[in-house]
Formats: C-alpha cells, structure tokens, sequence
C-alpha cells in the first residue's frame, strides 16, 4: 500500500499537465452537435497544452495536484496494496492452490485487477470530484460547468453544505466503471507483459527484473489501458463536474448509463474517445513512472524490512 501511494503521487506530479488538458477537452462541446467551422478553444493536445501554459501559467498546469495526490493515495495505494492479497484468495477459491507466475489464470487476474480497482476509486471518489471541478476552471477559456472553487477544501466544503454525503460522492458509479474497466486490464497486462519480457531477457543472460523489463512492460499496459478506459473516463469527467439540480439529482444525467447515451446520440461514438491523446500522455508516463517508482520502493523496503 505504501508502495502503491508514495509511486502514484510520484508519477501524478509529472502528469497532471495532461490530465488538465485531457479534462477540458473532454467537456469542450458536451451535448453539443458538431458543426463545420465552429470555434473551439482547444484545438488539440499542444494547442490546449500552449494555451492554458500562456494564460493560466504552470498553476493553471497543474490545478487539482492537492486532491490529485489524495486521490492516487485512495485508489492506488488501495488496489496495488490490495491486488496480490485478493488474487491470493481468488486463486486459492478457485484452483485450491497458491499463485503461480509461470502460470497466470488471466480471468482472475481480470477480476482481481477490476475489484480492486472499483474499492480504490470509491474510497477516493470525493478528491477525483473535487480534482475535476478544479481541473476545469479557466477564466480564459471556459469549458463544462464552472463551480470556481478556491481551493480543493473549498471545494470540499461547499459539496458537503450543497448535498452532504451524497454530493460528495456523486459520480461514484461512473468513477467505479471506469477504475475497475482500467485496473483490470492494467494490472493483468502489466503482471503478464511483465513476466513475458523477464522470461526473454533471462533466456539471453540478461536481468529480467531490471528497470528496462518495468519500463518496456508499463508502455505495452498504459496504451491497453487508456484503449479500454477512455470511454468510461469521458463519462466519468461529466458526470462529476456537472451541476447539481434540484434534488440531489445532475442537472444533465441521472447516471452513468443515460450519459453515455446522451452523449454518443449528440456527439457521435467518437466523442468517448475526446481527449484520447491526451489521456495516453497522462496515462502512459503514469504507468511507467508509477510500476518503475513502484517496484524500486519495493526493492528499497524489503532490504530495510
């Protein structure tokens, strides 16, 4: 768990530049039709990357880093801490017997990735709440509803006044989807793109736990991953950072299911992929920072514990 926590808040400092940029485009024209020669105020990763640079500076880069980090503490110290207890268990249900990495059974490394995947981003829900909203904001370039938190306890605060528990975590649902969808492929493609390289590598003389079997097995997850997550993680970022109606209830969907459909019959099926670049950008240095911090904190720890 600590391993977990302390890697994801290190990668998540270099990457919240991009998922600024993922989260605007992603609300750039919500329920809206397209139409041909319509100004929009992020063209693409670069230009959304260049303009909130020059306009908003690097705090504009990096709106949502507080909540940002609690929340990596929520969802990934939980599911990576997690992780091989449950696939111990899964495992021992199913087959009577231990794990074997020569031999992974992947639908329980599906289904222990996905579990644990839905437990971090429950615990977690209210800072990706609060994360969005922030990330959202621009005085320059508007784009989804604009709640103008000062800061990530304002936000907090003002959530809890306006509808209590349940606001604070409204969105859980779609932010469920999306984190099991995107564990359960990451963890299992990691675990077996993993074990495929240090297998080749041993067989030519080579350390097959370095840094380079870590970094070459998270660039094969991130792009599975973003693949499989983006059009739950579209979702996800409208459900949260819509407004909230009379009660307790979204202004523009009740639920995960209605937003998906709302969205594609507007915008076309396309749309779940807005903001895909960008989304890999964030997601596969994530990956490769997160699993390379991760697995050298846990090489760290054992020879100190």
């Amino acid at each position: 768990w600590l391993a977990g926590s302390l890697a994801s808040c290190g990668a998540v400092t270099f990457t919240n530049p991009f998922e600024v940029v993922k989260t605007r485009l992603q609300l750039q024209g919500e329920l809206a039709k397209s139409a041909p020669n319509t100004p929009k105020a992020y063209t693409n990763v670069a230009q959304a990357f260049w303009t909130i640079g020059k306009h908003e500076g690097v705090r504009g880069l990096q709106k949502g880093l507080g909540p940002g980090y609690m929340y990596q503490i929520m969802l990934n110290g939980t599911r990576l801490g997690l992780y091989e207890p449950v696939k111990t268990v899964l495992y021992g249900a199913v087959t009577g017997g231990p794990v074997d990495p020569a031999r992974p059974i992947i639908p329980l490394n599906v289904a222990a990735g996905g579990l644990c995947g839905m437990a971090g981003a429950a615990l977690g829900s209210p800072f990706f709440l609060v994360k969005t909203r922030m990330q959202s904001q621009s005085k320059f370039a508007a784009v989804g509803f604009q709640h103008n938190y000062t800061s990530s306890v304002d936000g907090l605060r003002r959530i809890w006044r306006e509808g209590g528990l349940r606001g604070l975590y409204r969105g859980m649902d779609a932010a469920m989807m999306r984190a099991g969808a995107g564990s359960s492929v990451q963890l299992a493609t990691y675990d077996q793109c993993k074990s495929s390289i240090a297998k080749r590598l041993s067989h030519r003389g080579l350390d097959g736990n370095s840094m380079a079997t870590h970094f070459l097995a998270s660039m094969v997850t991130g792009f599975f991953v973003c693949l499989v997550m983006n059009p739950f993680d579209v979702v996800s970022t409208r459900m949260y950072n819509q407004k909230a109606a009379a009660g307790g209830q979204g202004a523009l969907y009740r639920n995960p299911l209605q937003c998906f459909y709302k969205t594609v019959s507007t915008e076309g099926f396309m749309s779940l992929y807005k903001g895909f670049l960008a989304h890999y950008l964030r997601l596969g240095p994530h990956t490769i920072l997160m699993f390379v911090f991760m697995e050298q904190i846990k090489a760290a720890g054992s020879r100190y514990f």
